[in-house]
């Protein structure tokens, strides 16, 4: 099939679902529309801050990702405080540190995420109606948490094709693509009437993660050949012949990194034997060009999406009465440092993601925000624009001083931290770590291990080449460095602000 052909095919796929999504709400503005804003956070998984075409992709087109930042905010310093599906989602929902809200990990911590105390049940409370739909992947388990009107999920990962839902009280298989399905459920949800009640729609995309299937424990299976993408069939092969090209930190196949003990370590024991039948054909996977091909693949579905629930609202006249918030729970390697998917590591292919903000009441169109800015502050900030004011527990802060121009009181420092999970990957047994960021330094202490610590002037080396922990000259930094981390540790296991 040309490329040609396939292009169209999914413009029509796209006019097709976006008839049958909108078909007579084309009208009026609802009556009596909410004086507070709608919330409308959609959460993609594992993508990087560069996976879109306004974000730096070299081939990816997504004109509606795109269009939430030329109409709104784009946070060029947004970071993710573990690097981790599962505490990263914890953090997002709760604004704490993984150390404080206890999800540590992606083993199946699903009775625990049962008794999160979410910003979902703040609004609730502030008269909003909310609504989940999604991958949760705090667990296996789909059935609904506190803190939510309208409830869809899938077990554990959830398939990209015909998945088993969990709505309506039971789990029951729906034929289609997950992306659709839950872009579907999303529009029946916003256009439900609802006088002038303001609601929460958070959408938690599959995409862009691999069809993996899970274990009991939480743990994925990767074998016989396990952990692929699967774009809709509308968009299989659209850009097979594209190539991403490498940054000057990616290493080829095998390469260790120079400067870097512990990942050197960390490499050198992925490449025993003992592991290569169950993850060999799966790591040579995420070392290829098919490997990024195929996301940017499963990233059209996500953005044609994007774009018909915006005219929807629009067509309910309340697109500039909702809050769009467009962000990942963590990013992906490509080969930095010889790794591809071990998304868990604090290097800055991993740890900043796209954070785009629309809300034309408040954000002036088209701003880049510099400032620090962390997933926990999605919180207190959704908090605020819904009116309330954040709970004392929330370690967050929220984001509405930036928008206003970056305060002179902002953030200069954050944490990020990991309890080593090695129940993905056992080669990352002796990963666990705290680190901070402070000015243009990341200073990373390896826990278990000594003398294995790095620094990196992201200033002046973007691409954490050169480790400078040895330094002579780099001494009383260093210090300066450690003593904001010990600060922040003690911080994030308390309550108060970060």
């Amino acid at each position: 099939m040309s490329r040609n052909l396939r292009h169209c095919r999914a413009a029509v796929a796209a006019v097709v679902l976006l008839a049958a999504a909108t078909g007579a709400a084309r009208s009026q503005a609802r009556p009596g529309a909410p004086s507070r804003p709608n919330l409308v956070v959609l959460l993609v998984d594992n993508v990087r801050a560069d996976e879109f075409s306004r974000g730096g992709h070299p081939y990816l087109k997504t004109p509606n990702i795109d269009r939430l930042a030329a109409e709104g905010a784009m946070f060029r310093s947004y970071y993710i405080t573990t690097p981790l599906c599962s505490p990263s989602r914890a953090s997002i929902l709760t604004g704490q540190y993984g150390s404080r809200h206890g999800i540590i990990d992606n083993t199946n911590r699903s009775r625990a995420s049962h008794e999160l105390h979410t910003f979902a049940q703040d609004l609730q409370r502030l008269g909003y109606e909310t609504a989940f739909l999604g991958k949760w992947h705090m667990g296996n388990d789909p059935t609904p948490r506190p803190g939510w009107d309208y409830w869809v999920s899938y077990p554990g990962q959830g398939r990209s094709t015909d998945p088993d839902l969990y709505e309506d009280g039971q789990i029951h298989k729906v034929t289609g693509y997950v992306t659709d399905l839950m872009y579907e459920r999303a529009i029946r949800f916003v256009k439900r009437p609802r006088g002038d009640k303001p609601f929460l729609l958070y959408l938690a995309h599959k995409a862009v993660h691999p069809d993996v299937r899970q274990l009991d424990d939480g743990s994925p299976d990767f074998s016989m050949g396990g952990g692929r993408h699967v774009p809709a069939e509308r968009h299989r092969g659209f850009y097979h012949d594209k190539i991403w090209p490498p940054a000057p930190n990616v290493l080829k196949p095998g390469q260790l990194p120079e400067g870097k003990p512990l990942l050197r370590a960390v490499l050198t024991r992925r490449a025993l034997p003992e592991f290569q039948p169950k993850y060999g054909s799966f790591m040579e996977y995420t070392y290829s060009q098919e490997y990024i091909q195929s996301r940017a693949e499963v990233m059209l579905a996500v953005d044609e999406g994007l774009g018909i629930l915006r005219q929807t609202l629009a067509d309910l006249g309340e697109l500039d009465n909702t809050v769009f918030v467009y962000t990942s729970d963590n990013g992906e390697f490509f080969g930095a440092h010889g790794l591809t998917t071990e998304i868990r590591l604090p290097y800055e292919d991993n740890v900043r993601v796209p954070l785009l903000m629309r809300y034309p009441r408040l954000i002036k169109p088209g701003i880049a925000i510099d400032g620090l800015a962390l997933n926990i502050d999605l919180a207190p900030t959704l908090i605020e624009l819904a009116g309330g004011k954040p709970r004392a527990e929330i370690q967050g802060r929220s984001l509405v001083p930036l928008f206003r121009g970056r305060p002179s009181s902002w953030r200069r420092s954050f944490m990020m931290e990991l309890t080593s999970e090695e129940a993905t990957f056992p080669w990352l047994v002796s990963a666990s770590y705290r680190a901070v960021r402070m000015g243009p330094y990341k200073y990373i202490h390896w826990i278990n291990v000594d003398g294995m610590d790095e620094l990196y002037d992201l200033g002046r080396d973007p691409f954490e080449l050169t480790n400078l922990i040895d330094r002579p000259d780099r001494r009383a930094t260093i210090a300066t460095l450690r003593h904001e981390l010990a600060r922040l540790v003690a911080e994030s296991v308390g309550l108060g602000p970060a």
